[in-house]
């Protein structure tokens, strides 16, 4: 049987790390795998996951399976933490929340989870939108369609014209949205547009599917969430995906967390019943250490204060980068405008340069991103910021 197999061709971005690590060249520099990077290159162990790891050492008492949603308090957490701890939402106990292996574990268990609703939804994503959004939806069997999101030319959201594809949704679709630190474009709706998008929601009846990966790398926990608040404010049904992999760090632990918000407590409790039942047939119980560390911080005062500003600490550097990088382009003197680097947030923007310039950068530098020209800022550094803008600027004035 096996031999009439044929190789798959590789995910482009684990194909770039591959090359990265083959390559020789003293000064190379990635800037494609979407890691948070502190100004020695590293991507670090936050302190207050340190202090959270000791405690739990010295307490956890067993290691037996826990259930498949997960422990009681960590849902609770990411709950308060998610839709606030005084949102009406959590108050009529209209949410049924799991936690799950990582946010790639959510998006998936959302997708059989709408496929066991309505195998006939479709669930709308931005073009473009995380690479591994249609590949982690599509194989549960969901339907796929999109609507533009990222004027390429402009560099921005192209508001109106995700508006009006969007009014060919049919009642029952499922619209994903990035609920801040748009990837793989940084451009992020504003509190006018998130209002718009609700109600057109509220108008044609969508089911609004967020997911909120860098919630507090944008502009703050709060802010980040505005969009998921609003939206379970005012609409009776939507799904929260989540990841613990940025913001606290956690990549290799693989924490993440569905919510499904509904109508009221009773359907909220069925919906949960169908979640955990899709859980049971995929992964049976998560694993527990990385939401073990969430649920710690997230319950001591010290720790979540502690956390709070090293995460801020990493909101501030991005920003500072962001606004380095635009400010030493500009003094290059190259007649181009970049920006709108500036004005986006989280760890991602367009450079907006071809895939054969962005193959120059890599042949000729050393410097790595992927095709569409998605650069991670947060992979610089003082020190390599002037290596990678004379190197971009040299292949702009080439071409």
């Amino acid at each position: 049987m096996f031999e009439g197999l044929k190789a798959l061709p590789q995910d482009p971005i684990l194909g770039l790390m591959m090359k990265f690590r083959e390559d020789t060249n003293p000064d190379k520099l990635d800037l494609g795998v979407g890691v948070y990077k502190d100004e020695q290159g590293n991507t670090p162990i936050m302190e207050s996951v340190h202090l959270a790891e000791q405690q739990l050492l010295i307490t956890e008492s067993t290691k037996s399976y826990i259930a498949p949603a997960g422990t009681i308090l960590y849902n609770q957490r990411m709950r308060e933490l998610v839709f606030g701890a005084d949102h009406v939402v959590l108050k009529e106990g209209r949410i049924a929340s799991a936690q799950t292996p990582g946010g790639c574990g959510a998006l998936r268990m959302a997708a059989e989870f709408i496929q066991g609703c309505n195998a006939d939804s479709a669930v709308w994503v931005s073009t473009p939108t995380w690479a591994n959004h249609i590949p982690l939806l599509g194989g549960a069997g969901v339907t796929i369609k999109e609507y533009p999101y990222y004027d390429y030319e402009q560099n921005n959201v192209q508001f109106d014209a995700m508006l009006a594809s969007l009014e060919a949704a049919s009642a029952g679709d499922f619209l994903l949205l990035h609920g801040c630190c748009h990837n793989p474009s940084g451009a992020d709706l504003n509190q006018e547009q998130w209002q718009a998008v609700t109600e057109l929601c509220a108008r044609k009846g969508l089911i609004p599917f967020i997911d909120m990966a860098y919630q507090g790398l944008g502009s703050g926990l709060d802010e980040d969430a505005y969009g998921v608040r609003l939206m379970a404010d005012t609409l009776p049904e939507m799904l929260v995906a989540t990841s613990c992999s940025k913001n606290f760090g956690l990549y290799r632990e693989r924490t993440g967390t569905l919510f499904i918000v509904a109508g009221n407590a009773e359907q909220a409790a069925n919906a949960g019943s169908q979640l955990f039942n899709k859980i049971r047939s995929h992964y049976s119980m998560p694993p527990s250490h990385g939401a073990a560390i969430v649920e710690t911080i997230l319950s001591d005062t010290g720790m979540n204060q502690q956390w709070q500003e090293e995460l801020q600490a990493m909101r501030q550097r991005i920003q500072s980068l962001r606004k380095m990088l635009v400010q030493k382009i500009t003094a290059t003197g190259i007649d181009r405008d970049f920006s709108f680097i500036e004005q986006q947030f989280g760890m991602f923007s367009f450079l907006g340069i071809t895939p054969q310039q962005v193959a120059q950068l890599q042949r000729d530098y050393g410097i790595y991103i992927v095709d569409s020209s998605r650069v991670n800022v947060a992979g610089l550094n003082d020190d390599r910021m002037d290596y990678f803008v004379n190197a971009l600027v040299e292949v702009l004035r080439r071409s």
